[in-house]
């Protein structure tokens, strides 16, 4: 089974990209299962659910929505096998800007807003620097000497990546993303692994603690100067 996993900044418009790449893949008669992650609501099931397509919803609550992918991946991949799907497309909303949620054996897609200014492919983290494909949307609010040195600061991240130029409300670039999704020759195995690790998040903020203050905060904890500390038993 394809894996593919699309994650990217919030409003960069990865909802949008993904339905004109899901008709295209129906027109080709490969028909998805979509599982998308959010954190408190979502209705975009419903927008995939019209395509005619299997879609599955998960909301991680007070968790952060990559950790929940990566955790519910067995079910996830479940899911899909469930419906017969031999492609599984996994939307993930992203907060930290660092999760790559990604693992070794999926095609990862990163999603990215062209307005979101010069310097921002080298701020996201893994997410980016580990995708196969980038996505640059909204190419079309900014000049095209602005979208150049967009397009020059991701291949300085990732190098190695594959670069689509795509438009969530006309379409553009639904096709060549669809071409590539299909194409792809990664097969999810029973050992997947992830390609970054994910961020640590062992502190006391994690289970609950709201009170400020060195005093009160016990785990993993970084000072300002950068250097890391662990507190606790």
């Amino acid at each position: 089974m394809k894996f593919i996993i699309v994650a990217g900044t919030p409003g960069a418009g990865k909802t949008a990209v993904l339905i004109h790449t899901i008709k295209v893949l129906l027109h080709q008669n490969i028909k998805p299962a979509v599982v998308k992650i959010d954190c408190l609501y979502s209705d975009d099931p419903k927008r995939f659910a019209s395509l005619g397509v299997p879609v599955q919803l998960g909301l991680s609550m007070d968790m952060c929505p990559d950790h929940f992918s990566i955790y519910n991946t067995d079910a996830i991949l479940e899911f899909a096998r469930v419906q017969n799907s031999e492609f599984l497309i996994m939307e993930t909303a992203g907060l930290c800007h660092r999760c790559a949620p990604y693992t070794t054996n999926s095609l990862g897609v990163c999603v990215i807003d062209a307005t979101s200014g010069p310097n921002n492919p080298m701020k996201v983290g893994p997410f980016l620097s580990c995708a196969d494909i980038v996505v640059i949307t909204k190419g079309d609010m900014i000049s095209q000497a602005e979208r150049e040195i967009f397009r020059q600061c991701i291949l300085e991240t990732n190098p190695n990546c594959s670069i689509i130029e795509a438009n969530g409300l006309s379409g553009q670039g639904a096709s060549e993303l669809a071409m590539q999704i299909k194409s792809t020759e990664k097969n999810v195995s029973e050992k997947e692994s992830l390609r970054h690790n994910a961020p640590f998040a062992v502190c006391t903020l994690c289970a609950g603690e709201k009170r400020i203050g060195a005093s009160y905060h016990r785990g993993l904890l970084r000072k300002m100067n950068g250097m890391q500390e662990y507190v606790g038993e």
